[in-house]
């Protein structure tokens, strides 16, 4: 079996704050884990209804699967859930009744770190900084991005799916141990 290959990756230490009440839809991921050393969280998007082998290989390992919207099929997010429980937001072209029950943001908790998940990161309508989100994980545009701003991971895991221009066909995945946030894009060899 051939590896990803890691493209980027970054370290930063997110201060501690007190955090504030959250939406229902907050979702605990590293809660009750044995080892509370580290949670992985695989990220991906924009798959157009195609799960490559690629990205399944990728995402193994992972405790959760955050898809950032565009998923096409409803095969998609089963093939993922093989892996790991799936937390999907709807992108533009997801269609029908199946995409009905998809919400269009979710705010994920990992240990005590707080990510935002939605498909157009243009459709952000509050403030990282000021909800005090550590980390807002879209999609839309195809191209993997990662930028710190303001104290704020702003994490575009690219498209697995089919290939767009030139566009690298790429996942990322997240690793949060205590305070610390570790994110990787990993372009798939396809």
């Amino acid at each position: 079996m051939r590896l990803p290959k890691v493209v980027w990756a970054g370290r930063w230490r997110w201060s501690m704050r007190r955090y504030g009440a959250f939406p229902p839809c907050t979702k605990n991921l590293g809660g009750d884990r044995l080892d509370p050393m580290a949670t992985v969280v695989g990220v991906i998007s924009d798959t157009h209804g195609l799960v490559r082998p690629e990205a399944l290989r990728a995402l193994q390992g992972c405790s959760h699967i955050l898809h950032a919207g565009d998923v096409g099929r409803p095969e998609v997010l089963a093939s993922l859930a093989q892996l790991a429980p799936v937390i999907a937001v709807r992108g533009n072209n997801d269609k029908g009744a199946w995409a009905e029950g998809l919400p269009h943001t979710e705010v994920v908790e990992i240990e005590s770190t707080f990510i935002y998940l939605l498909h157009d990161l243009a459709d952000l309508d509050l403030d990282p900084v000021a909800a005090t989100f550590s980390v807002v994980v879209s999609g839309h545009s195809h191209r993997p991005r990662a930028e710190v701003r303001g104290g704020v991971l702003y994490l575009n895991p690219g498209s697995a799916g089919p290939r767009r221009f030139t566009l690298p066909v790429a996942v990322a995945r997240i690793t949060v141990s205590g305070a610390t946030v570790v994110h990787e894009l990993i372009e798939l060899e396809v």
